[in-house]
């Protein structure tokens, strides 16, 4: 009998173990998540270097620093006159001002077309450290400007979140819906109709609840929800997330400890999308990224 009693208390100390390793593991995992995440808010591409979002007029847009100019940029290393955006229907021609190196990679660029509707491929021009590339949300083009030795850098260093917890990682399946689109409204009070595969359906302390998907990538959705902490412990406009979408019939994981915040959470020069109605879910999602102290 002690012999038996031996065994079982070994393996429940086998198992207990291992549940451990298992849950230190997966900590480990998500950890190294927001570490990359910090990484790329912070490249050259990321989010916090933004220090402008300027919308261009039809015809001639005059860019430097000094206050003649229709753009204005004011900061030491930035010229008087930079150069010109000129916009003519939805098609950008940059013009440099004589004098004023402005590169594309690493070729000097006195004239180019740098945005058409339609061409897929928008350069990121670069002058000292600065950098800009052109964005259209409707019927509005503009540059998104960037300082690669913008303050606010220095100043980020992490973002709050929830302690990880694999309790908040779910199986979901997609209930498809063929030819479906969902309205989707930005911050700039745009809406638009955007495809979507489904909903992902999931099951929370026996509560069922639903989440419109987008399709951006192949094999991988998106997903805008808000929830119960949103504006109080988390982003006023919701999070963000990516799942990985499941075969027919099959199951996925919906991980809300990779929830993460909305570029505009990080710069007011971000256009981001909002959560539809019918994605601001009524219980509080206590996982992934919060809020309160990123701007403090």
């Amino acid at each position: 009998m002690k012999q038996v009693l031996s065994a079982v208390f070994l393996l429940m100390l086998f198992q207990t173990g291992f549940s451990q390793e298992k849950n230190s593991s997966y900590e480990q995992q998500i950890n190294a998540w927001h570490a990359k995440r910090i990484e790329d808010l912070k490249a050259p591409n990321g989010w916090v270097n933004l220090a402008g979002l300027f919308w261009l007029k039809q015809g001639k847009n005059s860019f430097g620093s000094a206050s003649s100019n229709d753009i204005v940029f004011s900061n030491s290393d930035m010229p008087a006159k930079a150069g010109s955006f000129m916009l003519e229907g939805t098609t950008v021609t940059w013009i440099s001002e004589t004098g004023v190196t402005v590169l594309e990679k690493d070729s000097v660029i006195t004239k180019a077309v740098i945005f058409q509707q339609g061409n897929f491929r928008v350069p990121f021009l670069a002058l000292n450290h600065f950098r800009w590339n052109i964005i259209q949300r409707d019927d509005k083009i503009g540059i998104r400007f960037r300082d690669l030795k913008s303050p606010a850098l220095a100043k980020f260093t992490d973002i709050p979140r929830y302690p990880v917890d694999s309790n908040w990682r779910v199986s979901a399946y997609l209930e498809e819906a063929p030819n479906a689109f969902v309205s989707i409204t930005n911050v700039l009070g745009q809406t638009n109709q955007q495809n979507t595969p489904g909903k992902l359906v999931f099951t929370i302390n026996n509560q069922t609840y639903r989440l419109d998907a987008l399709e951006e990538s192949p094999g991988e959705l998106f997903i805008i929800f808000g929830d119960a902490t949103s504006g109080k412990e988390t982003y006023p406009a919701g999070r963000f997330m990516y799942v990985k979408k499941p075969a027919h019939g099959a199951t996925t994981i919906v991980d809300f400890n990779k929830a993460f915040n909305p570029p505009c959470a990080f710069s007011e020069f971000a256009t981001c999308p909002l959560p539809p109605k019918q994605n601001i879910l009524s219980i509080a999602i206590k996982a992934g990224e919060r809020y309160e102290a990123i701007n403090n």
